[in-house]
């Protein structure tokens, strides 16, 4: 799966999922922009390890749900890496778990605006270079929270919904300029976030306690949502387009649609 040549813009790559993915994208050949928000250790480690690889990589700190600050790293990225191939939508907040009638009008605003505008801002200024190049792929990374719409996370639904909307727009609105855009949509995973999530609604501290409880005898792991991207922007795919992956183990596929 050679990404030779190709330069991969990853949002949200200082750590968890978005940094396996970056990794492994390397792993692949391509040279990554490490786009974070705050921890610059974090950023730089990522960075190191991929340079460990052999491959060229660059932090870029920006808030993804800022026009202006997604515009100029964009365009940085343009004068110091070359055109962006790939663009991962990785970048993401969690609600506080309350329900509609209790949740802060500005959190469900933050919440929105991380998952469906930063995406669209940086769909948008990457398209004009994508058109440019022999390919391009845009992965979305949402969430199995878009196949229940729970109860108690709204904002965190509403987001990653207008996501998939975006998705599903762009997949075919830049299918001619050979530019694919797809959906991967992990579960719970063992990430900073996946443990806070678990902590907070049952005290557990160690995901790996739900083993048993798990497809496959594993809570999901970053690596696992990154080998889907891996293969959705690499030359084995050449006609998947506008698909929504669930990397879940196969509980969306027997779970109830709308759960209560």
């Amino acid at each position: 799966m050679s990404l030779d040549g190709r330069i991969a813009l990853v949002t949200g790559a200082g750590r968890g999922i978005g940094r396996a993915i970056a990794v492994a994208l390397a792993k692949d050949g391509a040279d990554i922009a490490v786009n974070y928000r705050r921890d610059d250790g974090s950023a730089a480690a990522v960075v190191a390890e991929i340079q460990a690889l052999g491959r060229k990589a660059v932090a870029y700190k920006a808030s993804v749900d800022s026009l202006d600050e997604v515009t100029a790293m964009v365009a940085e990225i343009g004068t110091e890496m070359g055109q962006i191939g790939i663009l991962v939508n990785n970048a993401g907040i969690a609600s506080r778990g309350q329900s509609v009638a209790d949740t802060d009008p500005a959190e469900m605003e933050r919440v929105v605006r991380v998952h469906a505008f930063g995406p669209y801002y940086l769909s948008k200024l990457v398209l004009p270079m994508m058109r440019q190049l022999s390919r391009g792929d845009i992965v979305m990374i949402s969430s199995v929270a878009t196949d229940s719409h729970a109860a108690f996370g709204s904002p965190y639904s509403m987001g990653k919904a207008a996501m998939e909307a975006l998705a599903w727009t762009l997949a075919k609105e830049e299918q001619r300029h050979n530019i694919r855009t797809n959906i991967v949509a992990p579960p719970l995973v063992e990430t900073d976030m996946g443990r806070r999530l678990v902590k907070a609604r049952s005290g557990i501290e160690d995901l790996r306690e739900l083993d048993a409880h798990m497809p496959f005898g594993h809570v999901c792991q970053p690596d696992d949502i990154a080998n889907a991207v891996r293969y959705l922007v690499s030359d084995l795919n050449s006609y998947v387009n506008g698909q929504r992956i669930a990397v879940d183990g196969g509980d969306s596929a027997t779970a109830p649609k709308f759960q209560k």
